[in-house]
């Protein structure tokens, strides 16, 4: 039917796979520092929360709990266990079937391998076939044996003559016979109870078909009504996803930046720190350096203009001051003998009061502390706080650097919709809402057609009811013969009677034992044919089909390949897809069905639709992937240093202080400021002037020493201080001008190893993070792929309601009926069989309970009943 076929293939257009994609992007970082570059395993994606699929709740619970006829059906099947202890002949009937897809025909059986095959056969039979062999046997001994026994005593021979011998055990034999007869009574009771219990439970099972047919219809109803939806579930969730993506591109700065600066504080951070420590110290030193230098130039600069400036106004003061000592000693006073001579000597030592040090000719440092601010201007000290922010900004930069995957955002939505259009549509290629609809339109008129039955299987149930109770009657008039008798044969019966003269009420129990041996005669042959055909038929059902239907043989047989064509390797593909091929078994599918997983995994419909090459194709398509592709960060523009700065410190450490002629400087200041000391030459005029009278003239020579300690005190001294500044900062300079171009080389390949790290260990960081991020984008279309997969195998189109129909078929036919109905047989051929003691009982103690025709008469007069 068309319905079949749609129910088969309305899951069809879900099969996801996680194939892994063919084209693998993102290169393979190149090797610069080995203990940077050790490759890590992607971190996991964000898992996606797709909710759950509605589910089905089914009713049916295919689950059958016998209660005390458990009791009686385990006796039953511990009784064909000792008939038939044969293991199921798989193998036997699958030969069978294979030697005879052509049909059964009489010649066939001639062949040898079917001889064979039919031998096997009979040795797995042999049980059945000895049990048969009995019942035919006793079917057809009875009537015989009933025949002779009648012919017999109507000749007066088998117990029929009416006289009694007497015996003094006649007492024992009696009590004897009677408690067999009571006991074979009692056996032949519990066997109609047996039987009676099979019975009922027969009718009752069948009301409880009812529910059973009920339930599983409404799980098959269920089963079609919630499919559509759960479909539609599992398109709709294709949402989640695509939002997952457009949420991530577009906050591709804030992620990505921030999972790179997460990994860089673990892997590049800690050489980082390491590389701009050292950096840092070396720029430090290198700018204490400077600055010193700066000051030490400064220095030079500000004494050498207080010397140039100092010394013209010295040698000024000087030059004067030795003019007006000129005028003094050309005094009239001084041209007297003994005064001249002083004066000539102070004459003579007048051409040292000048200049020694000559500081106009040495040359500046302007040009040397110009290059030293020029460098200063640069910004060192910001070279590691530059470092660390140029990772801290890292969501920024990348940010700026994707602003072209966040402008194409519309283009990736129309995409994504584009894509979820797709799948749409291709889930409405098959009509699953109409098959579906004309699937429970069946079962519902199937449910009406099976209901409008119900009056007849009561009616027959109920003629089946009445036929058993009518054949279990046949065993209960005989026993009502038995316990009749026994009542009256031994409420009536009399020790001190002869058995000439017992009375009616014994006789009348002897006829009634004799008339349940004349029943049970008539009806044993009958019940045992009942018997024969039940323990043939439900024995056999029992042992070929139900047990091996429980253990799930039966699927075996079915599942074996090549079974019904030497063609045709399966056979139920065959028969639903037309495909022999595709590995899908009954028992599989059943194994599926019970632990209520898809119907599109327990069919394998994933072997005749290729769905997951259309997803695959779908989901995530070339256009996406270039526009993923199109993700690319790095941080090689980071620099610490600019160009300018680095040219500052190159012309600096390459001129300046290294073209200061120190030697020039220091030789002036060693020469000192003056020719003589100026106090030296006061005390030295003092001295004259105290060896001249006392007068204008002394008093004259004391001013003109005043006049050159107040030159000495107010411009020698300051100059002496200027030069000793000068000299100490010449030599600082000349110190410096060594060891600079060193720490400037120092902190130029510091900031070089720091740029060197960022630019390649933090790269290459970098580019595992922007392709673990890509990976993690593609991983929510293959989560969503995924979760639809395993959907479709758990939890989509639930087929729990197909095992259940199985289940429910094994209770209903195996359990309330096979088994009730080999319990009706067991209980009655029991009966049968116990008819034969019963039977030779009765008429052994009939004779006791009977009125003889004759008896024995002794001579003595004295009669003895015992």
């Amino acid at each position: 039917m068309l319905w079949t076929r749609w129910l088969v293939l309305l899951l069809c257009w879900g099969a996801t796979g996680s194939e892994e994609q063919a084209d693998e992007r993102g290169a393979v970082p190149a090797e610069v520092r080995s203990d940077s570059r050790r490759e890590r395993s992607p971190p996991p994606v964000e898992p996606l929360d797709f909710g759950f699929v509605p589910a089905a709740v089914y009713d049916t619970h295919a689950y059958y709990e016998p209660g005390s006829m458990g009791i009686l059906f385990h006796m039953v099947h511990a009784f064909l266990y000792i008939i038939q202890p044969n293991p199921f002949p798989k193998d036997l009937i699958v030969k069978v079937i294979q030697q005879n897809m052509g049909g059964i025909k009489i010649e066939e059986w001639r062949k040898p391998e079917n001889v064979v095959l039919l031998l096997q056969w009979i040795q797995y039979e042999s049980g059945f076939l000895i049990c048969a062999t009995f019942g035919v046997v006793f079917v057809v001994l009875i009537p015989v044996i009933a025949m002779c026994f009648c012919m017999c005593r109507c000749c007066d021979n088998c117990g029929g003559e009416m006289h009694q011998r007497q015996r003094k055990n006649a007492d024992c034999h009696r009590g004897f016979y009677t408690a067999s007869l009571v006991a074979t009574t009692i056996f032949i009771i519990v066997g109609v109870l047996i039987a009676l219990a099979a019975n009922h439970n027969i009718s009752s099972q069948v009301k409880s078909t009812r529910r059973l047919i009920n339930t599983n219809m409404r799980d098959l109803k269920t089963f079609a009504n919630n499919t559509p939806a759960q479909v539609d579930y599992l398109t709709a969730q294709y949402t989640t996803a695509k939002n997952k993506v457009l949420s991530d591109l577009d906050n591709i700065g804030p992620l990505l930046g921030g999972r790179i600066h997460i990994q860089l504080e673990k892997s590049v951070i800690p050489s980082l720190d390491t590389a701009l420590r050292m950096a840092g110290a070396k720029v430090e030193s290198a700018i204490k350096a400077m600055r010193e230098t700066k000051e030490a130039l400064e220095n030079v600069s500000s004494s050498l203009e207080v010397l140039q400036d100092g010394v013209g106004k010295l040698q000024a003061s000087l030059s004067g001051e030795r003019a007006s000592l000129s005028n003094t000693l050309s005094d009239p006073a001084c041209t007297n003998g003994a005064v001249s001579h002083t004066c000539n000597t102070i004459r003579s030592t007048l051409s040292q009061l000048g200049i020694n040090a000559d500081f106009s000719k040495i040359p500046d440092v302007n040009h040397a502390l110009a290059n030293v601010n020029t460098v200063l201007k640069t910004d060192l000290s910001n070279i590691v706080q530059k470092g660390y922010a140029s990772f801290n900004d890292t969501p920024r930069l990348v940010k700026e650097q994707t602003k072209n995957i966040v402008a194409a955002l519309p283009r990736v939505k129309g995409m994504l919709d584009k894509i979820g259009a797709e799948i749409i549509g291709f889930s409405k290629m098959f009509p699953v809402e109409a098959s579906l609809a004309n699937f429970t339109i069946f079962l519902n008129e199937r449910h009406k057609a099976i209901e409008s039955y119900y009056p007849q299987i009561d009616q027959m149930d109920f003629y089946r009811w009445i036929a058993c109770v009518a054949v279990l009657c046949m065993v209960v008039l005989v026993m009502a013969f038995n316990i009749l008798g026994l009542l009256c044969g031994n409420c009536g019966y009399d020790k001190q009677a002869s058995p000439t003269t017992r009375g009616c009420l014994s006789n009348t129990g002897g006829n009634l034992l004799m008339a349940g041996v004349g029943f049970s005669f008539i009806f044993a042959w009958v019940l045992m044919v009942i018997v024969t055909t039940l323990f043939v038929v439900g024995g056999n059902v029992e042992k070929l089909i139900c047990e091996p239907l429980a253990n799930r043989q039966l699927f075996k047989i079915i599942d074996t390949p090549f079974l019904v064509h030497p063609e045709k390797r399966n056979f139920l593909p065959g028969m639903l897809f037309q495909n022999p091929n595709i590995d899908l078994t009954l028992g599989g599918m059943y194994r599926e069905c019970y632990d209520n997983n898809g119907l599109y995994h327990a069919l394998q419909l994933e072997t005749m639709f290729n769905i997951n090459s259309f997803l695959n194709r779908t989901v995530y398509n070339r256009d996406l992937a270039k526009v993923f592709d199109s993700v690319q960060v790095d941080l090689q523009g980071i620099t610490l240093l600019e160009q300018a700065g680095r040219d500052n410190l190159i012309n600096f450490a390459n001129s300046g202080i290294g073209q200061i002629d120190f030697q020039v400087y220091l030789t002036e200041v060693n020469k000192g400021v003056t020719l003589i000391d100026l106090l030296s030459f006061c005390s030295d005029l003092e001295g004259q002037a105290d060896q001249l009278p006392r007068g204008a003239l002394e008093n004259a020579l004391r001013g003109h020493a005043s006049s050159i300690r107040f030159i000495h005190r107010e411009q020698v001294v300051p100059l002496e201080q200027a030069m000793s500044t000068l000299h100490q900062s010449v030599k600082q300079l000349q110190k410096t001008s060594n060891d600079l171009p060193v720490k400037v080389t120092n902190v130029l390949s510091a900031i070089d190893a720091a740029e060197y790290l960022i630019a390649h260990n933090a790269s290459h960081v970098v580019k595992q993070e922007t392709k673990a991020y890509v990976q993690g984008l593609v991983g929510y279309f293959k989560q969503y792929t995924e979760w639809v997969k395993n959907s479709l195998t758990t939890e989509v189109a639930q087929c729990k309601p197909i095992s259940n129909i199985v289940d429910s078929m094994e209770i209903v036919g195996c359990s309330f009926i096979i088994d009730s109905l080999n319990t009706f047989w067991f209980g009655l051929g029991s009966c049968c069989i116990l008819l034969i003691p019963s039977i030779i009982f009765s008429v052994k103690l009939a004779k006791y309970y009977r009125r003889m025709d004759t008896e024995d008469v002794f001579e003595d007069g004295q009669e003895n009943w015992n």
